[in-house]
């Protein structure tokens, strides 16, 4: 890797480091989180056994997880990238020896990691001792899910790229920006388990690369796929980091060819 790039990454690892108390009220945020649909889930099983292919123990370890895995792959990389294109600070970087997308994405990923180490870890050991969550027993669960964790944030990050980038063809690109967070959270499984919905809609869902981001990381440590199944789920998320790759490289090669500064 490019030292270059480690050096981004490591940048933004510092700079969210120095405003590290508003992830201490991030941890309490996530947690509330959790608890609210806890009781709310626990309100709806009532005396049912399983709904969706989810027991109640395991709707509890999926909605802890998903929301602490959230605390890990979440940035705003689409607005960072809109207010760079907004402002005119786009044009240096195309002078730069240094491709942008990819220093996006290297400072997401030293964001991702300096939430993954203060946001998700803390917040997982208190949702643990809070609520009753099942950890896995099988190794191959907890590889799998970490492996996949990290498809989760290049996935969400591909799609943030992506949002972000098209503010070079609408100018504004709020609408779009906040319209792709909802989609986001509600079609990958954070919300309600793509399992809940109805067949047409959940078939549906499953040909989008958002159940890539939540669903499948939180089947697999839920238990819910195991053994081989895992590697299945695996290439699933493989298979749309590189289909993403494509959307993200054209609109960015478009982009360079009309550079257009808002207000100058």
């Amino acid at each position: 890797m490019n030292s270059a790039f480690i050096d981004f990454m490591r940048i933004r690892f510092l700079t969210m480091l120095a405003y590290r108390v508003n992830y201490y009220s991030g941890i309490l945020i996530y947690t509330l989180n959790i608890g609210v649909y806890y009781f709310t889930w626990q309100a709806i099983y009532g005396s049912s056994g399983e709904i969706g292919g989810f027991t109640a123990a395991q709707m509890t370890t999926y909605v802890a997880v998903s929301w602490m895995a959230r605390a890990f792959y979440f940035n705003n990389l689409d607005r960072e990238i809109a207010a760079d294109i907004r402002d005119g600070s786009i044009a240096i970087q195309f002078i730069r020896p240094i491709n942008y997308v990819m220093v996006k994405m290297m400072q997401g990923l030293g964001e991702g990691i300096f939430r993954f180490l203060l946001l998700m870890i803390p917040g997982m050991i208190i949702a643990i001792l809070l609520f009753p969550v099942e950890l896995p027993t099988a190794p191959s669960a907890w590889i799998g899910f970490l492996v996949m964790l990290f498809f989760s944030f290049i996935i969400n990050s591909q799609i943030n790229v992506i949002t972000g980038l098209a503010a070079f063809f609408v100018e504004n690109n709020e609408g779009m920006m906040r319209m792709k967070r909802v989609v986001v959270d509600l079609f990958s499984g954070l919300i309600i388990p793509i399992s809940l919905y109805p067949d047409w809609l959940s078939t549906i869902m499953k040909v989008l690369p958002f159940q890539a981001i939540t669903y499948l990381p939180g089947s697999v440590f839920t238990g819910r796929v195991e053994g081989t199944g895992i590697w299945n789920v695996l290439g699933i998320q493989v298979l749309w980091f590189v289909l993403l790759l494509i959307p993200m490289v054209l609109i960015w090669r478009q982009a360079r060819k009309r550079l257009f500064v808002q207000g100058g």
